[in-house]
């Protein structure tokens, strides 16, 4: 298990699975926001769903997120789009409705910056998201991410073409809880 300080990410279990379903993916219209896939009904028994780990490509590291404290299960973290090549990959978080808004997305994203720092050898992370979502653009900014760039109506969200910005922090520029910097 990764540790931060309130959090852990740990390989996903079956027990996670529905509830995961049930709060997240089954949560059309922030669902919608968060994923540039269509939302789709998956049934229960659904042998693929977005929180199978079937990964075959190793472009995927997925997570549960649980709480130290109590092994709550918070939600889902992963790095996604992993290349190897060019040495980067993109971030997604999704915690639970009644989660949010309690720090522990911050605690989230400095443990994935340290897997894939740290323990993944990467070069750059990057974080894309609609440029509505304050809560995503002020977890980046506070992280040490800088904002690169506006993708102009690149989102089909709920009907309508939206905006998304995107955040990046390379090895060089990141500092872990110790103040210790990237290669």
């Amino acid at each position: 298990m990764l540790r931060g300080e309130r959090v852990g990410l740990r390989a996903r279990r079956v027990a996670d699975l529905q509830v995961l379903l049930d709060e997240l993916y089954d949560d059309v219209p922030t669902r919608v926001r968060a994923d540039s896939r269509p939302w789709i009904p998956i049934p229960p028994e659904a042998k693929q769903h977005p929180y199978s780990v079937e990964d075959d490509h190793g472009t995927e590291a997925c997570f549960s997120v649980v709480d130290l404290a109590t092994e709550e299960l918070l939600g889902d973290a992963l790095l996604w789009g992993i290349d190897t090549h060019n040495r980067l990959a993109h971030i997604g978080i999704s915690l639970r409705p009644g989660v949010r808004g309690q720090g522990y997305a911050t605690d989230v994203l400095r443990v994935l910056c340290r897997y894939g720092f740290i323990v993944r050898g990467l070069h750059r992370l990057q974080i894309d998201t609609l440029a509505d979502n304050e809560a995503a653009r002020r977890l980046a900014v506070t992280a040490g991410f800088l904002l690169e760039g506006t993708l102009r109506r690149s989102a089909w969200v709920s009907g309508e073409f939206v905006d998304e910005v995107v955040f990046g922090l390379l090895d060089t520029e990141y500092r872990d809880g110790d103040g210790r910097s990237g290669p």
